[in-house]
């Protein structure tokens, strides 16, 4: 029998290739564009914990460690290619502690 592949995945705080389901996706959501093109609400930057929200997506180990060596080196902001506020870290960082 043939054996399924399994999806690797990069985690941004330690750099580690784990499988994707080990792993917890940080999920920027499309930014919101009127009929002329222009952007009118940046996307909301969130725990993705089904994996299945649309939108630019980065992968981060569960601990805090993690988290914490992502925020330090931006590596969070350069994935998304965007300025994050301190308080989107923090509510993630609630968010990784309730469920990870």
């Amino acid at each position: 029998m043939k054996q399924k592949k399994i999806p690797m995945r990069k985690c941004t705080g330690c750099g580690e290739m784990k499988p994707k389901r080990e792993l917890i996706r940080v999920v920027k959501a499309p930014d919101v564009k009127n009929e002329n093109g222009e952007i009118t609400a940046k996307g909301e930057i969130s725990l993705d914990l089904a994996g299945k929200k649309p939108g630019r997506g980065a992968y981060i180990c569960p601990c805090s460690d993690c988290f914490e060596k992502a925020v330090k080196a931006k590596r969070l902001e350069r994935a998304f290619q965007t300025a994050i506020p301190r308080e989107v870290f923090d509510s993630i960082k609630r968010e990784l502690e309730v469920n990870g």
